[in-house]
């Protein structure tokens, strides 16, 4: 048996998305990522939350109203979420606050999973943290159809920047074509744990120094986009997913090739934006 991914303090360990109707958005996400679907919550309470599931592996989880009135459009906008492995819930409320962060929602059960907390760094932009018990994180990224990376768009970094590093240890690398965001030692955690070659493999892709260390990148905020964490899943071809996304009734926002890889950035059909990437390595 395989061991379970883990992930120390500080480093992002899950996404989800909240969407006004669950199950048209089941159909998309199983038709673009090719994801099957486990029910989190217990029949009869009045929100589902369902994990989306590679091989049998966690690879996200899709949230919304168990029930949708007809006629009656059910929650806000659908958007991505992005969270934080935290050791201690309590604790990293207490440490947010005081550098300046706002908790949004206090440490709240997910059932026998863990804890989750809602937070907005200084510049007002929402992070959630996890405090996991039985459901450690995502359990496949970086193959086709599983989560990449989660980017923190915004034009005024130094706005934040303490804050992060304060609040998650982490470092923020110029690496001249980008601002990278490290957690020291993540790379020493994911050589110990399932990834031995991980350092060699990456050199050999021409990955920056420290890549190993990388949980994502501080971009700027694309004409039209808001600032915020966005999220970006790995695809094995581009232009594929993105004629797949509008064939599933949702909408493509730009295109974008670099280096290493051809990306873009699509809205599911209830205004969920995300990245489909597909690497060149």
């Amino acid at each position: 048996m395989a061991q379970p991914r883990t992930y120390p303090e500080g480093v992002t360990s899950w996404v989800d998305t909240e969407q006004g109707d669950l199950d048209a958005a089941l159909d998309f996400y199983g038709g673009l990522f090719g994801w099957t679907f486990s029910e989190a919550t217990p029949s009869g309470v009045p929100f589902r939350y369902v994990i989306a599931q590679l091989d049998g592996l966690d690879v996200c989880g899709l949230g919304g109203p168990a029930t949708v009135p007809v006629g009656v459009p059910a929650g806000g906008p659908a958007r991505w979420h992005t969270y934080v492995a935290v050791d201690d819930a309590d604790a990293m409320v207490e440490r947010v606050e005081q550098l300046g962060g706002a908790v949004v929602q206090l440490p709240t059960p997910a059932g026998e999973g863990g804890r989750s907390v809602v937070v907005r760094d200084p510049q007002g932009l929402e992070l959630r943290l996890w405090e996991a018990r039985r459901r450690l994180g995502a359990q496949v990224a970086n193959v086709p159809g599983a989560w990449n990376f989660s980017d923190l768009q915004t034009d005024e970094p130094e706005v934040t920047r303490r804050f992060y590093e304060q609040a998650f240890g982490w470092v923020f690398a110029d690496v001249g074509f980008a601002t990278m965001i490290q957690v020291p030692g993540y790379g020493d955690h994911l050589a110990a744990t399932l990834d031995p070659d991980i350092r060699e493999r990456q050199a050999d892709a021409g990955a920056p120094p420290g890549f190993a260390d990388a949980i994502g990148w501080v971009v700027p905020v694309a004409p039209g986009d808001e600032p915020g964490w966005h999220v970006t899943f790995t695809v094995a071809d581009r232009d594929e997913a993105a004629d797949r996304v509008v064939r599933l009734g949702g909408s493509v926002v730009r295109t974008g090739d670099s280096d290493w890889t051809r990306t873009v950035v699509v809205r599911d059909p209830q205004g969920a934006v995300l990245t489909a990437s597909q690497f060149l390595g």
